[in-house]
């Protein structure tokens, strides 16, 4: 097996590999938010860290940075909302200096391409100030960097959709907690989930606006925006496996 995780390198084996900017450095970005009574906290970083290790061992000159843990702050129609015990998460400035810092960190060793993987939806506008600031500086230096962002569940497709969803699928939005990631992690982190816990919940349906302070009536007790009974490891690795074939074909 490739050594692909710069965590557990050496200074001087890590030089070797990317001097030149001959390696793309891959970072999973996610959040600490709660998944429903019968699943972990942290679902947003393992799924996008076991998504980044698979790529990296398919794909050539790839590496994998540690994961960024804390998110942007849970939004209610997307996540749940702040209101739950053991979300934890930044405001967006905070992840978007904290992003843009670690990259420029990388840029500083002599790396120039960057594939970040979301696991947390609500990140993604601030990844795309983060990568969108540090091009602009690199270019006012005369460096030329490239980064990419994706969320892994852009690449499933909808033939697969109609396989883990047969009686209809509700939309990404709602998936909180649900079949997606609860199937997910049966198949990478069994032991981190307990299906005897799962709530059956009908899909959130919420108002066509966002109200501050958040209401946590929006939000079904169990903190999860539809049921994840329907999950199975089967359908996690079904999904797993397109996800992570697409991102080596496009960005390998």
């Amino acid at each position: 097996m490739k050594n692909i995780k710069i965590e557990n390198m050496d200074w001087v084996s890590y030089k070797e590999l990317t001097e030149g900017g001959k390696c793309k450095i891959i970072l999973p970005v996610g959040a600490i938010e709660q998944h429903g009574p019968h699943m972990s906290l942290n679902p947003d970083v393992l799924i996008p860290s076991y998504i980044a290790e698979k790529v990296a061992e398919k794909a050539d000159s790839m590496l994998v940075a540690p994961a960024i843990s804390y998110g942007y702050k849970s939004q209610v129609k997307s996540g749940g909302g702040n209101f739950f015990p053991g979300t934890t998460c930044v405001s967006g400035s905070a992840l978007e200096h904290y992003v843009f810092d670690v990259l420029q960190a990388y840029v500083n060793h002599g790396n120039r391409e960057f594939i970040l993987i979301n696991g947390h939806f609500e990140n993604s506008v601030y990844l795309c100030e983060a990568a969108d600031k540090l091009v602009k500086q690199c270019d006012a230096h005369n460096i030329s960097v490239k980064i990419y962002l994706l969320s892994y569940w852009d690449f499933i497709s909808e033939e697969t959709v109609a396989k883990v969803f047969p009686d209809g699928f509700t939309g990404w939005a709602v998936e909180h907690g649900g079949v997606l990631e609860t199937s997910i992690m049966l198949s990478i982190h069994p032991e981190l989930v307990d299906m005897s816990k799962a709530v059956d919940v009908e899909p959130a349906s919420f108002p066509p606006y966002d109200v501050f302070p958040p209401d946590p009536s929006w939000v079904a007790p169990s903190g999860t925006l539809s049921s994840p009974v329907k999950a199975t490891e089967e359908k996690g690795k079904l999904i797993l496996e397109e996800c992570i074939t697409g991102i080596v074909k496009h960005l390998n």
